[in-house]
C-alpha cells in the first residue's frame, strides 16, 4: 500500500520559516507527481505546489510563489516544502497529495496531513 506522512508543521510567527516533509512508503517518488494542498477553517483545499519528481518540473500557486520552495529527495524517496516569509494566511492544514498522472492528473493517494499556525 501506498502511505505518504507528512512531517515539520508546527506554530511560527510571521515571517518565519517551516520545512515540510512528504515521505512515501509503498511507492518510489520518482515515478509520481507529488502535490502540497492546504485547507484552512471554512475553506475549500488548495493546491500549493506540485512537483514532478522524474524531471524536476514545479508548480506553485501565485499566493506562494517567490517564499515557497518545493523539491525532492531521491535517495531519501522525500519531497520537502520550504516556507518562508510565512503569513498568517498561510494557516492551515497541509496535505501530501501523489499523482500517477503528473500534477494536472487527479490525486491518487493521500497523507494525513500536519497542520501549519502562523502567529501575527
Amino acid at each position: 500500500e501506498v502511505q505518504p506522512v507528512e512531517s515539520g508543521g508546527g506554530l511560527v510567527q510571521a515571517g518565519g520559516s517551516l520545512r515540510l516533509s512528504c515521505a512515501a512508503s509503498g511507492v518510489t517518488l520518482d515515478d509520481y507527481a507529488v502535490g502540497w494542498f492546504r485547507q484552512a477553517p471554512g475553506k475549500e483545499r488548495e493546491g500549493v505546489s506540485c512537483i514532478s519528481t522524474s524531471d524536476g518540473y514545479t508548480y506553485y500557486a501565485p499566493s506562494v510563489k517567490g517564499r515557497f520552495t518545493i523539491s525532492s529527495d531521491r535517495t531519501e524517496n522525500t519531497v520537502y516544502l520550504l516556507m518562508t516569509s510565512l503569513k498568517p494566511e498561510d494557516t492551515a492544514v497541509y496535505y501530501c497529495g501523489v499523482s500517477e498522472y503528473g500534477c494536472y492528473a487527479p490525486y491518487d493517494f493521500w497523507g494525513q496531513g500536519t497542520q501549519v499556525t502562523v502567529s501575527s
